[in-house]
């Protein structure tokens, strides 16, 4: 069994002063979407401020996901004050049962964003529709609909990092030139992925216990079987906290990922950015986020820096105020879908005027597409399973495929081993803005995805043969094997050195910065969390030593 590279490798980098879905990938509905014993989040952490009408502030950070709270902890740390503003909740209160999070199976209004019935990405199970009505809620999960693709992406104070299965995975190295192509893999790899590993409580599982532990039958099982078919099977890393995993298994702490807890949240054992980067960012003194607030427009000051336009909205979606406060500098860090949106309408609308033409270009879906398989009675996956996912099957070089082994939590036996495929697609969609529709759309075309389902083909046909076994078809739809309608993985629409300069800073203006997955054009040939932390650690850096 081979590893990805591993964490242990990466947690001697320093941070000079210079210098925090879909991991995602399990079930949701039964859907695919890790310190020590990690808690709910802190309510002081994720205390929610409110930014008032005129105040001006050094950094505004739009978004509080990967890239932004890398952008807030190093500007807090080099003596910035920084404002985040991010459009979902702060997920500090427990609900009526005391959780503040759900788990997959039991969905209600906190699971879904402005939603009045569930969007699972699993829409069936065994034939039946899982999707169901519920209150409109600003919930944790957005499933964003654009022609031809449903997006996924987290809804609240830490962005993705709430919603994943916390797969902390480093590209291949010789991979790296498809995924940034004008960046240093030198520096990268030597400075910047340690760093970020560091910093998101990067660890991987103990390979003796995970041979033995119940809760990873279903990986097992998909080890035995991809090894049979001569693929590698790789473990990689995460940021769950395995001991607190051990805990849960053992039945001495509360159970979260052994409780069917991922892409609503898991209330213990994941290191999401609440505990990570945004912890240390508000310890810093210098670093305050207003949750439910959504960036609106950015247009220049006449006294110089920038005007932002920003609404607050409740627990329904209602606009309840529109505030305008100042920012010497603006970092965009709202997520490939939401940063790629607004620059994209402030440029058409004239707001942002001279921003590149590049902006809402290279934008893709990292090549996701799930598929599951029946397996024969003498396969059981098992009944209890993670929601944590440790393992993939590596056919990338041969070809174009790299498949997550994911849970299915059901709480019951399936005989199903399921799959979030990984591709490469050579397909690119651009977000355009609709004056008639006051909408910016994205021009997705679903027949691209069949490059994406023939390469995940070259590993589960001949898995599939070998075994003896077939395709599931009541997972997406009636008679469908395919997870085709989806991402978890937005990446582009700002790219690097195209959008932006070669360390995120928007051509046409100065101090207006990306700094997410908006920059990485389309794919990262892995989980791609991990490579836009990364991407976020050497951008800062260059801004912070030469802008400031």
């Amino acid at each position: 069994m081979n590893e990805f590279p591993s964490s242990r490798a990466n947690e001697s980098s320093g941070v000079s002063r210079r210098g925090f879905l879909i991991g995602a990938g399990t079930l949701a509905g039964m859907a695919a979407l890790g310190g020590h014993a990690a808690a709910a989040p802190s309510t002081k952490l994720a205390a929610a401020a409110s930014i008032e009408p005129g105040t001006h502030v050094s950094a505004l950070v739009v978004g509080t996901g990967y890239g932004g709270s890398v952008a807030a902890l190093r500007l807090a740390q080099a003596g910035v004050d920084v404002h985040m503003v991010e459009m979902g909740m702060a997920w500090d209160t427990p609900g009526p049962d005391g959780k503040i999070f759900n788990k997959t199976t039991e969905p209600d209004q906190r699971s879904f964003w402005l939603r009045t019935r569930t969007k699972q990405p699993l829409s069936q199970f065994l034939g039946y529709p899982i999707d169901k009505a519920i209150p409109r809620y600003t919930g944790i999960l957005d499933a964003e609909e654009f022609s031809g693709i449903t997006i996924y992406q987290g809804r609240g104070v830490g962005g993705g990092s709430l919603v994943n299965g916390g797969m902390a995975v480093t590209p291949q190295r010789e991979r790296f030139g498809y995924v940034l192509p004008t960046v240093d893999p030198a520096e990268m790899y030597d400075v910047y992925y340690p760093r970020a590993n560091a910093g998101l409580g990067v660890t991987d599982v103990d390979p003796d216990w995970w041979d033995k532990a119940d809760c990873y039958q279903f990986a097992r099982v998909g080890k035995k079987q991809a090894e049979r078919s001569g693929f590698p099977f790789v473990l990689v890393p995460n940021v769950y906290d395995w001991d607190y995993m051990k805990r849960e298994a053992s039945g001495s702490a509360p159970k979260s990922a052994l409780d069917g807890e991922v892409i609503f949240g898991n209330n213990h054992g994941k290191k999401s950015l609440q505990q990570t980067y945004l912890a240390k960012a508000r310890a810093t003194g210098r670093v305050e986020i207003s949750a439910l607030h959504q960036v609106t427009a950015v247009t220049p000051a006449p006294s110089g820096g920038y005007t932002v336009t920003i609404d607050q909205i409740d627990t329904v979606g209602s606009k309840v105020a529109t505030k305008i406060v100042t920012a010497d500098r603006v970092f965009f860090a709202a997520g490939s879908v939401g940063t790629s949106k607004l620059l994209t309408r402030l440029r058409a609308t004239g707001a942002l005027p001279a921003l590149s033409e590049e902006i809402g270009k290279g934008w893709g879906d990292n090549g996701n597409v799930m598929c599951g398989r029946a397996n024969h009675v003498w396969d059981p996956t098992g009944s209890l399973q993670s929601t944590i996912p440790t393992a993939g099957i590596d056919n990338w070089d041969a070809g174009g495929a790299f498949a997550e082994v994911a849970p299915l939590p059901t709480g019951f036996e399936t005989f199903a081993s399921f799959y979030l495929s990984i591709t490469k697609s050579p397909h690119r969609a651009e977000f355009t803005w609709n004056p008639a529709t006051d909408r910016v759309e994205l021009n997705w075309d679903r027949s691209w995805k069949q490059t994406s389902i023939d390469a995940a083909r070259t590993i589960f046909d001949k898995i599939n043969k070998k075994e003896g076994t077939v395709y599931r078809s009541d997972l997406f739809g009636a008679y469908k094997i395919w997870g085709d309608h989806l991402t978890y993985h937005p990446l582009g629409g700002a790219v690097l050195d195209h959008a932006t300069d070669n360390h995120g800073r928007l051509r046409g203006y100065r101090n207006l910065y990306v700094i997410d997955g908006a920059l990485i054009p389309g794919n990262t040939t892995v989980n791609p969390f991990v490579t836009v932390t990364a991407l976020a650690e050497r951008n800062i850096e260059n801004i912070i030593s030469k802008d400031l």
